[in-house]
């Protein structure tokens, strides 16, 4: 396996009229030996172009890629030892599954019973066995996946590259297939590259996340320190299903105590006292715009609130509400801006309902409206 390290590294595109687009912005990241890292973000951003350019499918403009300390970025494809399973199955419908599995040891050369152990041993890891004398057609979506990968494993690759390979599949396969996938990670021990625009394969799947927007990296961590500690406005409402609640106002004074202050023209705006925390935060922005940030989880309704403080309640309308069995979204509004609130089902809530919400401030981000970045 291998350590693959991206330098500074840009792609040009240029038109006929010789204009130039910038879809990768000189990045720079270090992808350590047998680590699952997945590349997320929103549709443009640069993610599938950089893994393309790992495989050596687009020239690199600018910058390094090196594999284990090796600039590859003159080297062919077909010799820079890595393995790709592409967004659709890319399998020959005239060939068996056993064929499709060992068709890129024979271009190599490989001797017979090497391809036929190596075929077997990746079957036996997927559950193909019983299906290599089939077809390509004669198999379901999960299945055709699952001989791509197995296509990739044969050739015992340093580094495993996936460009959004779960994408055609149903929303129950692709929850069966992201934990086969996973699994797979865990017994190769593999370097695996993984390319999704979906956040919730990405928090389920990955060592680490690099979170990117429009040809930047905005944030690269573990998941769980990607949700609970967002470097800036893009990542905490990227990552995260429903997306964190953004509010936008000022820090000012109420009796004696900082507070927010919704921005608000249509009606009075509702305030919120910050705790010790959040005033420490907020104490060099007074008098300054500011942004709150709060995920749906953290917002809990007055119906089933225990507690006797309500320095932190807001009232807002119900606009939907989803049941969701164990838990309801509600989707609020105060007048000037939308958020979500994810609450336990215990209560039904309908159209037009006024309600009373409280933040868990503890859980609560400030944010500068300016840069974006989160205040720390």
């Amino acid at each position: 396996m291998a350590d693959v390290t991206l330098k500074n590294l840009v792609k040009e595109y240029r038109d006929d009229k010789r204009s130039t687009f910038r879809a990768v912005k000189g990045i720079n990241l270090d992808i350590r030996n047998r680590e699952f890292m997945v590349l997320v973000g929103p549709s443009g951003c640069g993610k599938s172009t950089s893994l393309r350019m790992i495989a050596g499918l687009e020239n690199v403009t600018d910058g390094a890629i090196t594999i284990d300390e090796q600039v590859i970025n003159e080297v062919q494809p077909k010799d820079r030892n890595i393995a790709m399973v592409f967004q659709n199955y890319a399998l020959y419908p005239h060939m068996t599954i056993f064929e499709n599995m060992a068709f890129g040891l024979k271009l190599l050369k490989y001797p017979k019973n090497e391809i036929k152990k190596r075929v077997n041993d990746a079957a036996d890891i997927l559950g193909l066995t019983s299906m290599l004398n089939r077809k390509p057609k004669q198999l379901s979506g999960g299945q055709r996946q699952r001989v791509a990968v197995g296509r990739a494993i044969v050739r015992k690759p340093k580094v495993f590259l996936f460009d959004e390979p779960l994408s055609n599949l149903d929303a129950k396969m692709r929850v069966q297939m992201r934990t086969e996938i996973s699994k797979l990670h865990a017994r190769l021990n593999a370097t695996m590259i993984y390319v999704t625009h979906d956040q919730v394969e990405a928090m389920t799947m990955g060592d680490r996340i690099c979170v990117m927007k429009d040809g930047n990296i905005m944030q690269v961590a573990e998941p769980l320190e990607l949700y609970n500690n967002p470097k800036n406005m893009f990542t905490a409402g990227f990552i995260g299903s429903p997306p964190m609640n953004f509010f936008h106002g000022k820090v000012n004074t109420v009796n004696g105590k900082l507070a927010f202050i919704e921005n608000n023209n249509k009606k009075a705006p509702f305030s919120i006292l910050f705790d010790d925390r959040l005033s420490r935060l907020a104490r060099a922005h007074q008098n300054q715009n500011i942004v709150l940030g709060i995920r749906p989880e953290d917002i809990a309704d007055a119906l089933t609130l225990t507690r006797e403080d309500n320095s932190c309640c807001m009232s807002a309308e119900v606009e939907v509400s989803e049941p969701m069995g164990s838990e309801t979204y509600l989707y609020l509004n105060t007048g000037s801006h939308n958020f979500i609130a994810r609450v336990h089902s215990e209560h039904r809530f309908k159209f037009g309902q006024n309600l009373k919400v409280a933040f868990n401030l503890s859980k609560a981000h400030l944010f500068d409206p300016t840069t974006e970045d989160v205040i720390s």
